[in-house]
């Protein structure tokens, strides 16, 4: 650490007026500079966060996002801040999307989901016939749900 009194009095006595330093975070100077972000836009922390809320790595993992640091860090070298502001629309969709491994019923018969993409809110299925075709959430009706303990399901829903 460094100790700016003796520069603070020095600076105070040239220019005749008080003179207040005080310290910042990696956070806060990035949000003073400002810059661009990796998806093009201005970070968020200068265009409308007022307060830097904690953000951690299952936020990450929650998104679906690489766990490359280079990836998920921001300019200031800590955890992007927008990784905790749309961790909520991802929490939202995780409950209208079915998950990986249940039984749906589509249009075109029951099958199982394979994939999902919680921003589309659609769900890739695979039949039976090995087919495969992506729905929207809308489309499709749980008929049998998940659970850890159970690993081909545990039957009908009760939606």
């Amino acid at each position: 650490r460094v100790d700016f009194r003796e520069l603070v009095k020095d600076l105070a006595s040239v220019f005749r007026t008080r003179i207040e330093l005080r310290q910042i975070g990696v956070r806060d100077e990035a949000k003073m500079l400002g810059g661009l972000g990796p998806c093009g836009r201005v970070v968020c922390c200068a265009l409308f966060l007022g307060e830097f809320d904690p953000v951690s790595i299952r936020m990450a993992k929650d998104q679906n996002l690489s766990l490359n640091p280079a990836k998920i860090s921001g300019l200031c070298g800590r955890l992007m801040c927008c990784l905790r502001f749309e961790n909520e629309a991802y929490e939202r969709a995780r409950e209208i999307v079915p998950p990986v491994g249940v039984k749906v019923k589509t249009r075109k018969g029951t099958g199982e989901v394979i994939a999902n993409n919680l921003l589309k809110e659609t769900v890739t299925v695979q039949f039976d016939t090995l087919d495969k075709q992506e729905f929207p959430v809308r489309e499709v009706k749980v008929i049998e749900e998940k659970c850890e303990s159970c690993p081909k399901g545990c039957g009908p829903s009760e939606q």
